[in-house]
């Protein structure tokens, strides 16, 4: 692993003070330097732009129902070599893939401890994959994974059978496209495919067929 010779420079967004306060507390380390913290996308967007950190800690659930899942792509353009973690209360799977396909580079549980913390900071700033038990490495790895079990007849290409996990996640064609490097356009051939593959009208109809058939665990 590449070492960090400077001191890692973390930006917080978080809308509960006592968090950022708490997280401020845990990194004050040698190597790990909180520089600055948030309560709001658009104000972080803006001290990020001229403090360019290493890694943002960044809530999803902001203040006022702000989605911090939606500030990844905005600040991966002001920042390009910053690496994003996202760090929620909130264990959703959908969220977790939403985050890999905007660009997170770790998905953490505010219950994650101090050890596991400076860890995924470590990692993210020195552009290593993320631990072994990491929640997002580990879904992502899932829904890699292109071979159809065998109980199933319908047709599907190794791609469908892709798409279609993640369609049973919840997430949009653009989200589908970014998390797989592929245009929205064949993602939308894709899913016209899968629907009539599968004889449903629409993605509500497809992804409740893929959880019955227990797709989300494969």
């Amino acid at each position: 692993m590449t070492v960090q010779t400077n001191p890692i420079q973390v930006f917080v967004i978080d809308d509960h003070e006592v968090v950022q306060q708490g997280i401020a507390a845990l990194l004050s380390t040698s190597h790990i330097v909180i520089v600055g913290q948030s309560p709001s996308g658009e104000q972080a967007v803006e001290h990020c732009r001229t403090l360019q950190p290493d890694v943002i800690l960044l809530d999803i659930r902001l203040q006022n129902g702000e989605d911090g899942i939606s500030l990844i792509k905005p600040l991966r353009e002001i920042c390009p070599n910053v690496k994003i973690i996202a760090f929620t209360a909130f264990d959703n799977p959908t969220a977790i893939a939403r985050a890999a396909a905007a660009g997170a580079t770790d998905f953490l549980l505010k219950t994650t401890n101090k050890d596991d913390l400076c860890i995924a900071i470590e990692n993210a700033a020195v552009h290593s994959e993320p631990p072994a038990n990491s929640k997002l490495k580990s879904l992502t790895a899932r829904l890699s994974k292109r071979s159809l079990p065998p109980n199933i007849e319908i047709p599907l290409t190794p791609r469908e059978f892709q798409v279609l996990k993640i369609i049973s996640l919840g997430l949009s064609n653009q989200e589908i496209a970014d998390s797989l490097g592929i245009s929205i356009e064949t993602v939308k051939e894709h899913v016209q495919n899968i629907l009539r593959k599968l004889r449903v009208k629409d993605r509500t109809q497809a992804a409740v067929w893929a959880v019955r058939q227990g797709f989300d665990n494969f």
